[in-house]
Parts: structure tokens; C-alpha cells; sequence
């Protein structure tokens, strides 16, 4: 939650400009297609070798030559300016047929599809966008989740061997991967390679020994990882893959992903399709089920820097990264689960260089709906506010609110999230509510170890009462220095190792000791905590709730 440290003043106005010049129309906050686009591709899926598209037409457009030519684009890309891959008669409702070209220079798997009709001797654009959305298809490396239950950490890598973790009994851990340790450059020592689409990318092999032993090390100990991927840049192997918008702007934990260049776009597939192969548990390297797409994105400025305070252009942008990031992961391992990240601040910013959260998601279920649903899963930061409120159960009245205009999204008022994601707008393309993993969240011990502990059981059994959440994962194993100067003491132990109180209470909690953990809780709280859970009952406080 730290911001960036501004450098250099560039505002790229002109690029800003030219990426908010987007080819819907916004009116009243609703999203409608464009004049002059009467077709719609309906669907674009993989069928063996080929991708097979359907349109449909309002009113069939006139043309010089009655025919349709459909063009794949890479996703930086706008109008009849890619490669035509397939041509066919116009009409109301027609299916076109080419080759997907997979791990070839001429794969479509990660590029958009649209359609244009040949009129006066030019192209015109005459349908949406519309990306691959059944990328498992083609998943030579697929294996079976492992699902154990919600119960999840950040941890200590130390804790494997010590045994630690596995006698907290967690099931799912969360780490991050960076695209600056593990890429290389072609002339680097002790480089792995892998080829690609025609081209062969360079990795660290000492960065890839590293994680292939921690994920084995976890998977080990019967716990599912999560995977976070973040993009610092700063490295020869890295450079290509920081957005155009994000270079020489900021110092910041991570940069938003080259979605504009030819070079980063071709890397950027390469290493992705790299992560799902290798950690997909069928090549002796450990087995990662989670992948998640950056850290509280719609905080520009602390976690996704660009250089644009426009949130179109920063959505457009994170929504291209992940349309690679989905379809290249999924290619490889069908039965991955891929999620965005979002934080906690709802309907209100506590820093001017973030979006809100609200919003953001507003408008990246927008573009993914538009041009073509997937099933992307949404992680869900619910922290307290302020960060450093050591009360789970009992929020500022001022912050926590029980209405969809919330300032923000707290453990107390986490069902508006669930409720506003079971909006039919918001369903995956079964029909199904999607999965939403609470991927970090992290009570202090600052203010006393008691409200630790009640927090930190309070956050657990509200999460394990919903059915839509996937995953509880606490923010952090041990406590950290720099943290801990903010008055957040989140660790479950101490900087000397020493477990605190509210490690106890975790290690019971989804256990047969459960009961002991539900008695201390209700003791601290001084209410029953199953009837608070059960009843939905939310406590607040008056003032601006902050503790001293």
C-alpha cells in the first residue's frame, strides 16, 4: 500500500490521447456499440487445429465484394490493420473457419478478431473485438487441482522446514514472482531458454531452481500455491516487458505490462506460456493452481504504475495483459484458475493516484464482457480501515457502511462484494458466480494481542461462510520491520520467531479444535462469534475511528 516515488515529469499526453480513444461510446455510464458496427462475433473458440467464429449481422453491411474479411490483431492493434486470416460471404449469421497456428510466429491464440467489409477500395471496421476463449483446448499439461480448503498464508520460506506451516495447518499459500529475477538476457551465465512462437527467451536458471524448490516444498506439505506476478523491470532480461507509459516515471514495487509494443507483447506470451508449463505439476517442478495478474491494480500509483491518470487507458491496458496472461497460462494448464487483484477501497481513495476499486472492476468486467467472457476470478484485498484498526468485528461507522456506496469493503461488509458479484453482468460464462479469493488481508497485534486473535478469527469464519470464497490468506507469517514503523504488526510471529496468541488461534481454526478458537473469539469480542457470523450482525463505532 506504499506510493511511488515520482522522478520525471513526463505526462505522455499525446499517448494518453490516442489510448483513451477507445471504439465504444460511454453515455450515462453505460456502454454501447459503436455506429457503424451492425456485426457481432458472438464467439470465437478453438475446435482442434482451427478457430471457428460466429457472427451475426442487425443488417448485413454493403461492400464492395460481398464478403467479410476477418483480421487478427495483436492486442496493441486497432482496426483492419493485422493479418486477414480468413474471408467469407457476408451474411446475418455465418461462421468462419482458420488455423490457430499454436506455438507457431503465426499463432492466434492471444491476438483479437474483428471484421471488416472491403468498401470505395478500403477496410472499414464493421464489428467488435473478440479474443480465443476456450484456451484449454489445446492444454497438453493439465493437472488436477489441489483444492485441500480456504485456509491460507503468506509465509516464511523457512517455515517449510521448520515445519511451521504445516503445523498452522494452512492449505493454500500466496507468493510473488517477479519478471525481473527470473528473465534474462540472451548473453547472460546460466540462462535456461525456451522457445516460443519461433523465438527462443532466456530465464534465470538460478531464479527457476529457487522457485521450482519452494513450490515443490509447499506442494510437498499438501498446500495449493497461489502465485503472484509482478513486473519491476530494471534488468536487460525485463526491460522489454515495462509499459511505454511507465518507464522512467516512478520508482514503484511494480510496473503495468508492455501491451504496446511488438517485442513486449511477443515476451510477455513467451513467459507466460514458460510459468504454465512448468508449474503446471507435470514436469517435475512443482504445481501452481492460482495465477494472479499484479497487486491492487486500480492503485496506479503504488502497485501498476502508468503514467496516465485516465482510468480507460489504464484498464484497457491491465485488460490486453491479461487476455495474454489467461489465454497463454490456460493453453498449457487448463484447470489454472486466473484472477485480477483489487483493493479494499471501494467507493473511496485514500491516495489521489489510485482508481476506485468499484470502478475499476466496473470497467474491466466491461471490456472482458465485450470482448468475449472467460472465467477470470476476482482477488479481493478486504483490510480494515485504517490498516492498522485492530478491530475485524468493529469498524469506523464512517468506513464501513452496509450499502453498495460503502467507502469501503471490510470483512464486516464483505457480502456487498459477494452480492454485487452475483449480478448476472458480473457471472462467468456458465453462468456460474465467480471464484473471489481473499488472497491478503492482515490483522496488527499493535494495539494488543487480543484483538488479534478475535480479528484474525472473525476474518476466517466470516470467509468460511461463504461459499464464494476460495481462499483466506493471511497477511503475513512473521511480522515486518518496515511495516511494523506504520503500526502494522501483522505476522502471526514475532520478528524473533516467537509465535504470538494469534497463531494458536489459527492453527485451531478449521480443525477439531475449532471450539476452543470460536470460545476465546466470543470471549475478546463479548459476543457469541457464531451467532455474529450467522446473523450477519456488524458493530461500528462513532468518530473517525482511528486508535491511538
Amino acid at each position: 500500500m506504499k506510493t511511488c516515488k515520482r522522478k520525471i515529469g513526463k505526462t505522455w499526453k499525446f499517448f494518453a490521447a490516442l489510448f483513451a480513444l477507445t471504439l465504444s461510446v460511454i453515455v450515462c455510464g453505460k456502454s454501447v456499440q459503436a455506429a457503424g458496427r451492425p456485426v457481432s462475433i458472438s464467439s470465437c473458440q478453438i475446435a482442434g487445429g482451427n478457430v471457428n467464429c460466429t457472427l451475426t449481422a442487425s443488417s448485413v453491411p454493403s461492400g464492395d465484394d460481398g464478403k467479410y474479411y476477418i483480421y487478427a490483431d495483436e492486442v496493441f492493434q486497432d482496426g483492419p490493420v493485422g493479418t486477414v486470416v480468413a474471408s467469407v460471404d457476408a451474411g446475418s449469421s455465418v461462421t468462419v473457419s482458420f488455423p490457430l497456428n499454436y506455438n507457431t510466429p503465426d499463432s492466434n491464440l492471444s491476438r483479437k478478431f474483428l471484421v471488416a467489409v472491403k468498401r470505395g477500395g478500403q477496410m472499414i471496421q464493421v464489428s467488435d473485438e473478440h479474443y480465443i476463449t476456450n484456451p484449454e483446448a489445446v492444454a497438453a499439461f493439465t493437472s488436477g487441482r489441489m483444492t485441500r480448503g480456504i485456509k491460507g498464508i503468506l509465509p516464511e520460506i523457512s517455515a517449510i522446514n521448520s515445519g511451521e506451516l504445516k503445523d498452522l495447518g494452512v492449505q493454500q499459500v500466496v507468493y510473488n514472482i517477479y519478471l525481473d529475477e527470473i528473465c534474462a538476457a540472451p548473453g547472460d551465465a546460466g540462462t535456461l531458454p525456451f522457445s516460443y512462437n519461433g523465438q527462443t527467451y532466456y530465464f534465470s536458471h538460478g531464479r527457476i531452481d529457487h522457485y521450482d524448490q519452494m513450490v515443490k516444498g509447499f506442494n510437498n506439505q499438501g498446500m495449493q500455491v497461489t502465485m503472484v506476478l509482478l513486473n519491476r523491470g530494471g534488468t536487460a532480461g525485463s526491460q522489454d516487458l515495462v509499459h511505454p507509459l511507465a518507464r522512467g516515471g516512478a520508482e514503484c514495487p511494480s510496473y503495468a505490462l508492455n501491451v504496446e509494443e511488438s517485442g513486449g507483447v511477443e515476451h510477455l506470451k513467451a513467459v507466460c506460456a514458460f510459468l504454465g508449463q512448468r508449474y503446471s505439476g507435470k514436469t517435475g517442478n512443482g504445481q501452481i493452481d492460482n495465477w494472479i495478474l499484479g497487486n491492487e491494480v486500480n492503485a496506479r500509483t503504488s502497485w501498476w504504475y502508468m503514467d496516465s491518470s485516465n482510468l480507460d487507458v489504464n484498464v484497457s491496458a491491465y485488460v490486453k495483459a491479461f487476455r495474454i496472461f489467461y489465454n497463454e497460462l490456460k493453453a498449457m494448464n487448463a484447470n489454472i484458475w486466473v484472477y485480477n487483484s483489487i483493493d479494499q477501497e471501494w467507493g473511496r481513495k485514500s491516495n489521489p493516484g489510485s482508481f476506485l476499486a468499484k470502478d475499476y472492476l466496473d470497467q474491466f468486467n466491461y471490456y472482458i464482457n465485450r470482448e468475449g467472457n472467460i472465467d477470470w476470478g476476482l482477488s479481493y484485498h478486504p483490510y480494515n480501515s485504517p490498516l492498522y484498526d485492530p478491530y475485524a468485528w468493529n469498524g469506523p461507522a464512517v468506513w464501513v457502511k452496509q450499502s453498495v456506496s460503502t467507502p469501503y469493503i471490510t470483512m464486516q461488509n464483505i457480502d456487498i462484494l459477494i452480492d454485487y458479484m452475483h449480478q448476472g453482468k458480473f457471472l462467468n460464462p456458465a453462468g456460474q458466480v465467480r471464484s473471489i479469493s481473499l488472497a491478503e488481508i492482515g490483522y496488527t497485534s499493535y494495539f494488543g494481542n487480543e484483538n488479534q486473535e478475535a480479528s484474525v478469527a472473525y476474518g476466517y469464519l466470516k470467509a468460511a461462510s461463504l461459499p464464494d470464497v476460495d481462499a483466506f490468506m493471511l497477511f503475513r507469517f512473521k511480522d515486518d520491520a518496515h511495516e511494523m514503523e506504520s503500526k502494522l504488526n501483522l505476522g502471526l510471529t514475532n520478528l524473533d520467531g516467537s509465535h504470538k496468541p494469534a497463531y494458536d488461534i489459527y492453527k485451531q481454526l478449521g480443525t477439531g479444535s475449532e471450539g476452543a478458537a470460536k470460545a476465546r473469539a466470543s470471549e475478546i469480542i463479548g459476543m457469541d462469534i457464531d451467532q455474529m457470523i450467522r446473523d450477519n450482525v456488524v458493530w461500528t463505532r462513532g468518530g473517525d475511528g482511528v486508535v491511538q
